[in-house]
């Protein structure tokens, strides 16, 4: 996969990170809840019916995010070389990892480490270390 290099300008980098701590921060602070992507969308599969609005909401502004940006700005290329298969293989990996694990990697690594829970920890360095092993 290639991105362009734009994407990975450390200040861009870093300003991105800023905004996923703060908006993750703020949204523990005023609504009690992680941040966690895989909690939200499974709270949709079972929904309550107070707790659906917010949801939608959240999911609805991580899809809303990318097609503002490309309307005032060009997006970067993307380019993908993997199969269908594979790409389907993965996703599905991801979504059974994720709940084994009890969380996604936005919930352990963002909300969870910066709650000190155990947990988060050793999930995140697990996700790491995978991740790490992969690659290379």
């Amino acid at each position: 996969m290639s991105v362009d290099s734009i994407v990975s300008i450390p200040a861009a980098a870093l300003a991105g990170g800023v905004l996923i701590g703060l908006a993750a921060a703020l949204f523990v602070i005023f609504t009690g809840r992680i941040a966690g992507i895989s909690g939200i969308l499974g709270g949709l599969i079972k929904p309550h019916r107070h707790d659906i609005g917010w949801r939608v909401a959240f999911i609805g502004g991580l899809i809303a995010a990318p097609i503002v940006y490309a309307l005032l700005w060009s997006l970067p290329s993307i380019q993908v070389e993997a199969n269908s298969f594979t790409i389907i293989l993965a996703g599905l990996l991801v979504g059974f990892g994720s709940r084994y694990g009890s969380g996604c990697t936005s919930g352990h690594g963002v909300c969870g480490i910066s709650r000190l829970s155990r947990r988060s920890i050793i999930a995140t360095l697990v996700f790491m270390a995978v991740g790490f092993v992969v690659a290379w």
